[in-house]
C-alpha cells in the first residue's frame, strides 16, 4: 500500500501530476510495484490516472538520468523525502519538453507544497536550475552508466557478462518507449483486412509478422477498431512468438499453466480448436483471462491452483502440449514495466530460478510420451534460461530440446519492434 504520507484519498487525489509523485515514490521509496499502487489507486477511481500513469512511467523509465540530476542539483538531503517523486516527475516532464517549462514548474510546485507548503521555494529553485544547467547535467550523465543506460549497475555488469557484444544495443532498446503491437485474431480476419480498417481509421500501422501489426503511434484500445468485438488483441510481438512454437493440432489437450492475462491463451485457441486448460494461482488474475476469452468469443477451462502443485487441480489426464510461462525477473520487458529494474535485486535470480525448477518438474510428469512442453520467460538473463535449459535436460534423460526457429539459441533479443523473451521446447521422449 501507498505510504501513509502520500495517501491519494485526500483533496487532491485527481490531480495526475500528485498521483504520479505518489506512484514514483512507491516504487523508487517504499519497493511497491506499479502493479499494486495502481490497483491501490483504481479502488479509490481518480480521475487523471491515465495522465498520472503515463508520467510515472515516463519518470521511472528514466529514473537512473533523473535522479543523478537531483542529486547534483540538491546541496542538502531531501527532506521530506517524498519531495523526490514530485522533483522527479517535474525534471521528467521538462526533459521531454512536451509541456511548456513555465507550466511544468508551476505545476510541480504546487503539488508538492499543497501536502509540504514550506517546500514551495525549494522546489521552484531545484526545476529552476535545471533548466540553466540541462546541458552540464546531460554531460555528466553520459559519464555514469547508471544515468546514461536508466539500468542498476549490477544489471548493467549482468549484460555485459552474458551479452558482451550486444550489452549496449539491449540496453539502448530497453530505455526506449514500448510499440504498441497487435495480433489479429485471424478466426475474425486476416491481416491485411485489419489493416485496411486502421488505415480507414486514420491509424497508421506496418505488419511485422503472420498476424501481428505495429502502430506508428500508440493509441488507446478503444479506438481500435472491432477491439471489444474480438478482432484483435495487444500482444508483444516476441509475446506472439509462444502459441505457433508450441505448436499442436485440433483435439489436443493443452495446458496453459500460469496463464493470467491470458493473451498466450487466447492466441493458442486462434490458431486451433482445442480442449485447453488454462491455469493460474491467483483468482483475481484469472478473471481477466475469462474476460479475454470472452472479447475473443473462444472458452477454456480456468483452474485455480499452483503449476507446482498438480495433486490440488489435476484430474489425471495427460496434456498434449504443456505451455508454461515461467515467473522471472521480467528483465527483457522493463520498458513496459519499468518499476521492475529499479525493484529487482541479484539475489532475485536465485530465487525465480528455484521457482522456474520447481514448475519444471512439476509439470513434466503430466505430459504424454511424444508430448511438447515449452518453457518461456521474459526474461534476459542465462540463469533464468540457458542455465535452466541445461539443468532440466541433466535432470530428465527422457527430455530433449529442439531448436526454436527465429531465435538465438531460443533467447529473442529486444529490439525497437519487440521485448526480449526466451522460449525452450522440450519433447518428451
Amino acid at each position: 500500500m501507498s505510504a501513509p504520507n502520500r495517501d491519494p484519498s485526500g483533496a487532491c487525489a485527481n490531480n495526475p501530476r500528485i498521483l504520479a509523485a505518489n506512484l514514483v515514490n512507491d516504487v523508487l521509496l517504499d519497493g511497491v510495484s506499479l502493479t499494486q499502487s495502481l490497483a491501490n489507486l483504481r479502488r479509490l477511481a481518480p480521475d487523471g490516472l491515465a495522465a498520472a500513469q503515463s508520467l510515472a512511467y515516463g519518470a521511472l523509465r528514466n529514473a537512473g538520468r533523473l535522479r543523478l540530476y537531483l542529486d547534483l542539483l540538491c546541496d542538502r538531503p531531501l527532506k521530506p523525502l517524498a519531495l523526490s517523486g514530485h522533483l522527479l516527475v517535474g525534471l521528467h516532464e521538462l526533459e521531454a519538453g512536451e509541456t511548456p517549462a513555465y507550466a511544468v514548474v508551476n505545476e510541480a510546485v504546487a503539488g508538492a507544497a499543497a501536502r509540504y507548503p514550506q517546500a514551495r521555494g525549494f522546489v521552484n529553485a531545484v526545476l529552476r536550475n535545471y533548466q540553466r544547467r540541462r546541458a552540464e547535467l546531460e554531460a555528466a550523465a553520459t559519464l555514469d552508466p547508471v544515468a546514461r543506460w536508466n539500468l542498476p549497475l549490477w544489471w548493467l555488469e549482468r549484460l555485459q557478462t552474458q551479452y558482451p557484444d550486444d550489452w549496449e544495443a539491449i540496453a539502448a532498446a530497453q530505455d526506449r518507449h514500448p510499440p504498441m503491437t497487435l495480433r489479429v485474431n485471424r478466426r475474425r480476419g486476416s491481416v491485411c483486412e485489419y489493416l485496411a480498417k486502421l488505415t480507414q481509421a486514420g491509424i497508421e500501422a506496418r505488419q511485422n509478422g503472420d498476424a501481428s501489426l505495429t502502430l506508428l503511434r500508440p493509441v488507446a484500445v478503444g479506438m481500435l477498431p472491432g477491439f471489444f468485438d474480438g478482432l484483435v488483441s495487444v500482444q508483444d510481438l516476441g509475446a506472439q512468438f509462444a502459441a505457433p512454437c508450441l505448436g499442436g493440432a485440433a483435439g489436443m489437450r493443452v495446458l496453459d499453466a500460469c496463464a493470467a492475462p491470458g493473451g498466450k491463451t487466447g492466441h493458442l485457441l486462434e490458431l486451433h480448436d482445442l480442449d485447453l486448460v488454462a491455469l493460474d494461482s491467483d483468482a483475481d488474475r484469472l478473471t481477466r483471462v475469462r474476460e479475454n476469452l470472452d472479447r475473443l468469443g473462444l472458452s477454456a477451462t480456468l483452474r485455480v491452483g499452483d503449476a507446482g502443485d498438480p495433486e490440488a487441480w489435476w484430474d489425471g489426464r495427460a496434456f498434449d502440449r504443456i505451455l508454461l510461462d515461467a515467473p522471472c525477473t521480467a528483465s527483457g520487458v522493463v520498458r513496459r514495466h519499468p518499476d521492475g529494474k529499479w525493484l529487482k535485486r541479484p539475489e532475485d535470480l536465485q530465487h525465480m530460478a528455484r521457482q522456474q525448477r520447481r514448475l519444471m518438474d512439476a509439470l513434466w510428469p503430466l505430459l504424454k510420451p511424444a508430448g511438447t512442453m515449452l518453457y518461456a520467460t521474459c526474461s534476459l538473463f542465462h540463469e533464468e534460461n540457458a542455465d535452466q535449459v541445461a539443468a532440466f535436460l541433466a535432470r530428465h534423460p527422457d527430455a530433449s530440446s529442439e531448436a526454436v526457429a527465429g531465435t538465438r539459441a531460443g533467447q529473442l533479443l529486444p529490439s525497437w519492434e519487440m521485448d526480449g523473451f526466451f522460449y525452450a521446447r522440450f519433447l518428451k521422449a
